[in-house]
């Protein structure tokens, strides 16, 4: 959206035009809220806004906008920061609704960027997001993997092989390094973050790492025309071997599967048949899978306030890395708020609820070692004092100031042989 966000909310929240009287809608959404910049407030406002989109309110939620674009900014605190994308969204969503009725300036689709393999990986240390789930899975494959000359992974994950190179360091430290086969699916959800090299360069790059670190290795793209038929795998599309120790990685994956019984019940039962050595399943800690738009804003606003809150202890508000980011985050938001549907790809659900899925599939949990938490540990010390771990069950959460953001789960199939 090209509209100017601006944080001074004194001028705008007080304009006599936007609340006639103190029995109106909007003015009872702002009462206590004047002058404050807090984040219950902003809340409040956004799903007013949701709300009066919900009942076909168009006059309602056009004032509560013009009152958000007042107090949200993209340069302002993690708050603001993160009510703007909340605007962008529902204004996109508004807009294809109510197209004649939208007097906003501007277009609220995102630009997507192309990173370079280091911009990629600056992207993947800014924040333990992901390196959280990378070094508790790569702990837990290391184990499963130990004793057996043939390894091979299928790696289903949006950050384009960024997990491999440590576990390949750790291969070639043993007398003597297994043999490493890693296979991709040729399509991956449109989501960022998006590489501006092929599927096959990366394979190229990690076979030449391989071969400096002296472990063999073979890289395989097999063919997925959609993410959501990836329950359709069978063992000759993976070229599967009988003399390998077959691993399955999920990392931020399986939410942009269908969450319905042929979705991603489908592609458990799938992969169980595939009698794999151990599966890993790394997501984001939070259930956004609801119908309802105001439940989807209350969760998406209190779990994506955790990348915003965390970027301010580091990063300066104009600090184009920082805004780069969120506008990853963005790309988000504008789909689990603009969107419905098959067009709303991301449907998140947390690890308990997966944890039960996955029991349910007939998958046993393998608890993370300590040497694994002891691991994890040390990657949270290399980043700010709020990151922190915890254990819920035989899962392993990543937290942000207590609050839960990514968790690391580690199965093998019912019935397999120890």
């Amino acid at each position: 959206m090209k509209a100017e966000m601006r944080g001074n909310t004194s001028v705008s929240l007080q304009n006599p035009t936007l609340f006639e009287t103190h029995q109106s809608p909007l003015s009872g959404a702002l009462n206590g809220c004047l002058g404050s910049l807090d984040g219950a407030c902003l809340e409040k406002l956004l799903l007013h806004c949701a709300s009066a989109l919900e009942s076909n309110d168009v006059t309602l939620a056009q004032q509560v906008m013009w009152v958000l674009n007042n107090v949200a900014s993209s340069v302002g605190d993690p708050n603001q920061r993160l009510t703007s994308w909340f605007l962008r969204a529902l204004i996109s969503r508004a807009s294809m609704v109510y197209p004649s009725s939208m007097n906003f300036n501007g277009s609220s689709t995102i630009q997507r960027r192309l990173m370079s393999v280091t911009e990629l990986a600056g992207y993947v240390d800014l924040i333990p997001w992901h390196r959280f789930g990378f070094c508790a899975s790569n702990s837990a494959i290391l184990k499963a993997i130990e004793g057996f000359p043939r390894v091979h992974i299928i790696d289903f994950s949006i950050t384009h092989c960024m997990q491999w190179p440590t576990l390949i360091d750790e291969l070639a430290k043993r007398p003597q390094p297994p043999s490493l086969r890693i296979s991709v699916p040729s399509s991956r959800p449109p989501v960022p973050p998006l590489l501006n090299v092929s599927t096959e360069e990366v394979g190229l790059r990690l076979g030449n790492f391989a071969k400096f670190k002296d472990v063999p290795f073979e890289f395989h793209v097999f063919d997925s025309s959609s993410p959501k038929e990836q329950q359709h795998l069978n063992p000759s599309l993976l070229n599967l071997r009988d003399d390998e120790a077959l691993v399955i990685n999920c990392q931020h994956w399986l939410r942009y599967l269908s969450d319905d019984q042929k979705g991603r019940n489908n592609f458990l039962n799938t992969i169980k048949s595939l009698s794999p050595q151990i599966i890993v399943v790394v997501d984001e800690d939070s259930d956004l899978s609801a119908s309802s738009l105001t439940s989807r804003i209350t969760t998406c606003f209190n779990y994506l306030w955790i990348p915003f809150d965390s970027l301010e202890t580091f990063l300066p508000k104009d600090s184009r890395q920082r805004m780069e980011y969120e506008s990853d985050i963005g790309h988000k938001i504008e789909n689990i708020i603009g969107f419905e549907g098959v067009q709303r790809i991301e449907r998140m659900e947390s690890g308990i609820k997966l944890s039960q899925r996955c029991k349910s599939a007939g998958f046993l949990s393998i608890p993370f070692c300590e040497e694994t938490v002891k691991e994890v540990k040390g990657l949270l010390d290399e980043h700010a004092s709020g990151w922190g771990m915890k254990r819920e069950e035989d899962i392993l959460v990543l937290t942000w100031k207590g609050h839960n953001s990514v968790f690391a789960t580690a199965w093998f199939p019912n019935g397999l042989d120890d």
